[in-house]
């Protein structure tokens, strides 16, 4: 006979307890526990243990999978070059950021190629799903279309049309008969993802899973769910923006640090091969405390400016802001400003900002904030045609970076004639012509060049 019991899980990491607890052991978070019933099956018999084979790695042969293209660039330089046969792709982001759209283009891009594509449905009805694929363009036949919430269900489906990839939107609304909980719910969502990897690698077919975020911007559900995925990619951007960013978070058959940007419209989003000039555009002239630097995602350049702005305080402490770069190293260079060029900050408010919503965590902003601020402290602007970048010591020193010749090339093609970067990274750059390069070995030469 079957026994239910009641089992606590953490919400946020996937914890179990057997009680209920104010704060979990796992994560840390507070009030996450949520009752869950359990359903156990005693083992009658034990199965008889098969005999397994050990293989050396040198015998071992592959590893030169054959990718799916998406026709899509942007999505394809994310995922590594492509969709890999028996991956299992998790997609995360705010409510109405572009998911579900992207997704169907995908499938459009590989109907269109004579693909088969099974897209899943649990939150919208066919006339919904074809109401946004008349905006996006014409679909052939190979897309088939299915509104489902049972796995039970889908599995069967699946194993009779044998699809080359399919899309679940969204895994929040799955569920396994055999899990007695609600949809939603941790042991659902783990129970869910676990049946859907199984048929990936089973059946050798690749599965797409749009999952719901949290106010703080984790998927929600436990965080085993990511663990048990190949590939996370999450949205950013600001929903209310034209402009959106696909982030790997996690990738089993690539790089990380690979972005694609899009642009969404009315016909869906559209790939931005140039983010550089699209992040610039609208760039105020001749305004102080504002800057262009370069940062590197993944093997991409990507040109964004950077605004500071200075103001005297009226409180005893001054207010420090800083949007899209971290707030704790904004203080440190603002420290190493004071130090180290005598400026006196202590009686200012200082405001940063990266242009666009994107977020930087590069070293090589450092050179661009403290620009910025010195710019706005002295009511100086910052040539428009000059781009800086490279990494601030605590001793003011301008320490060199990664791949200075890829980001003197971008700044080059975008029209720039002048680049401001570490003096040590002047080495090898000799050859690059049609552009000024200024070299510095520490904060205190930039009172010459603003």
């Amino acid at each position: 006979m079957a026994k239910a019991k009641s089992v606590f899980f953490c919400q946020n990491c996937g914890h179990e307890e057997t009680k209920w607890l104010g704060q979990c052991p796992g994560c840390g978070e507070w009030n996450s526990f949520v009752e869950e019933k359990v359903t156990t099956v005693k083992q009658k018999d034990r199965q008889s243990v098969k005999e397994a084979q050990v293989v050396p790695l040198t015998q071992v042969t592959g590893g030169d999978e054959v990718r799916m293209s998406t026709y899509n660039k942007e999505l394809d330089r994310v995922l590594g070059g492509g969709i890999v046969p028996g991956s299992l792709v998790l997609v995360g982001g705010d409510p109405g950021i572009g998911k579900s759209t992207l997704l169907l283009q995908v499938c459009r891009n590989l109907s269109n190629n004579k693909r088969k594509v099974l897209y899943i449905s649990g939150e919208e009805s066919l006339g919904q799903i074809k109401l946004r694929g008349d905006r996006i363009g014409d679909f052939t036949e190979h897309l088939l279309l299915l509104c489902e919430t049972n796995l039970g269900t889908i599995r069967h489906v699946i194993e009779k049309e044998k699809p080359e990839l399919v899309v679940i939107d969204s895994i929040q609304t799955m569920y396994n008969e055999d899990v007695t909980s609600a949809p939603g719910s941790v042991s659902q969502v783990r129970e869910s993802t676990n049946i859907l990897m199984q048929m990936a690698k089973g059946l050798e077919l690749s599965i797409f899973i749009v999952g719901h975020v949290t106010k703080e911007g984790t998927v929600a559900g436990p965080r085993v769910l990511e663990h048990m995925v190949d590939t996370v990619l999450y949205f950013e951007g600001d929903r209310h923006a034209s402009y959106r960013i696909l982030r790997g978070v996690k990738n089993r058959f690539g790089s990380t640090n690979e972005i694609g940007v899009f642009e969404m419209r009315r016909e869906g989003l559209v790939e931005v091969e140039n983010p550089s000039e699209f992040l610039l555009s609208g760039r105020p002239l001749s305004a102080s405390g504002s800057v262009v630097v370069c940062a590197m995602e993944g093997t991409r350049p990507v040109l964004m400016e950077i605004q500071a702005l200075v103001c005297s305080t009226n409180f005893n402490m001054p207010r420090r802001t800083a949007a899209g770069i971290d707030y704790n190293r904004v203080n440190l260079l603002m420290a190493v400003i004071e130090k180290r060029m005598g400026l006196h900050l202590a009686g200012y408010d200082a405001y940063v900002n990266v242009a666009g919503g994107i977020k930087m965590n590069e070293p090589a902003a450092d050179l661009g904030v403290v620009m910025a601020i010195i710019s706005s402290y002295k009511n100086k602007p910052i040539n428009e045609e000059t781009m800086v970048f490279g990494e601030v010591g605590l001793s003011g020193e301008i320490r060199a970076v990664n791949m200075p010749e890829q980001r003197v090339l971008e700044a080059k093609k975008l029209g720039f004639k002048t680049c401001i970067l570490p003096k040590v990274s002047l080495k090898g750059l000799d050859k690059i012509k049609g552009i000024e390069l200024i070299g510095v070995g520490g904060i205190g030469e930039l009172n010459n060049l603003i």
